[in-house]
C-alpha cells in the first residue's frame, strides 16, 4: 500500500494517551508498555560511570569505557525501536484515524537546571519526568505511527492536549478535580460520575478531539486561548 490508499476499515479511529506509567494506552483500553533495561544492565552501567568518572580524559581505559556504555544503551535503544514499530503496526492495522496529544516533546524534556542567571526550580522532579518521557519513547512511537500508517492508509493527527485528562469522557464535563490520582477518573459533574481508567478517559477525549471539533476552550477546532477557564461541554458553564 501506498499514501492515498484507503483503509481497509474506513470508520475505525483510535486515541492514544502517552504517559510515564505506561508508553500508551488506547481509547480502546489497551495498556502498552514493556521495560527497555534489565536490572542486570543497570547495574553493569551504573558501574560503568563510575568507572568513567574516575578515568582519565583522553586516556584509552575511558575510550573502552565509553564504548561499553554506548553497547548497553544501543541494546535498549533497539528493544525501544522494536516496542514502537510493532505496537504502531498493531494500531494502524486496526485503525484508518489514530488521534495524538500535539506534544512539545523537546521542550518537555529539555533540561531541567536552566542557566546560571535562571536556575530551574524542582529540578530533580523535573529531571525525573524527562527521564521517564524519554524512556517510553514518546517521539519513537510518533514517528513509528507515521511510518506505518503510510502502508495502510491511516491518517495520523495531533490535537490540542488541554484539558484532556481533566474532561469527562461520557459527558464532557470540566474540571481538576475530576482525575483523583494517576489511575483514577471519577466525573464530579452532577447526574453523571462516570468512572474509569484515568488515561484510558484521557485517550477517549483524543479520539473524541480529532473526529469533531468540541467546545471546550483550548481544543481542537476552537481559537480561543488555552488560559481561559475551560467550559464543560455537557452543561455550557465554567466548573466551580
Amino acid at each position: 500500500m501506498t499514501d492515498g490508499q484507503a483503509h481497509a476499515m474506513p470508520d475505525t479511529s483510535v486515541g492514544i494517551d502517552r504517559g510515564v506509567k505506561s508508553a500508551a494506552v488506547t481509547s480502546d483500553g489497551d495498556f502498552h508498555d514493556r521495560v527497555f533495561i534489565t536490572s542486570g544492565e543497570t547495574t553493569r552501567y551504573r558501574r560503568l560511570q563510575q568507572r568513567l568518572a574516575r578515568s582519565k580524559r583522553g586516556s584509552a581505559n575511558r575510550a573502552k569505557v565509553i564504548a561499553a556504555m554506548n553497547t548497553v544503551m544501543g541494546r535498549v535503544s533497539d528493544r525501544r525501536g522494536d516496542f514502537c514499530a510493532q505496537m504502531a503496526s498493531r494500531i494502524v492495522a486496526k485503525n484508518a484515524l489514530v488521534v495524538l496529544e500535539d506534544l512539545r516533546i523537546r521542550n518537555m524534556a529539555a533540561s531541567a537546571s536552566g542557566t546560571a542567571s535562571a536556575p530551574g526550580s524542582r529540578v530533580a522532579q523535573k529531571r525525573g519526568l524527562n527521564r521517564a518521557i524519554l524512556d517510553k519513547g514518546w517521539h519513537r512511537l510518533e514517528l513509528s505511527l507515521t511510518g506505518a500508517a503510510r502502508y495502510t492508509g491511516t491518517v495520523v493527527v495531533k490535537v490540542n492536549p488541554a484539558y484532556t485528562s481533566q474532561r469527562c469522557s461520557a459527558c464532557g464535563f470540566v474540571a481538576g478535580h475530576n482525575r483523583e490520582s494517576q489511575a483514577v477518573f471519577r466525573c464530579k459533574a452532577p447526574g453523571c460520575g462516570h468512572a474509569e481508567h484515568a488515561d484510558v478517559n484521557a485517550a477517549k477525549n483524543i479520539r473524541h478531539a480529532g473526529g469533531e471539533p468540541v467546545s471546550a476552550c483550548g481544543d481542537l477546532g476552537t481559537s480561543r486561548s488555552v488560559k481561559q477557564e475551560p467550559v464543560s461541554r455537557a452543561t455550557g458553564r465554567t466548573p466551580s
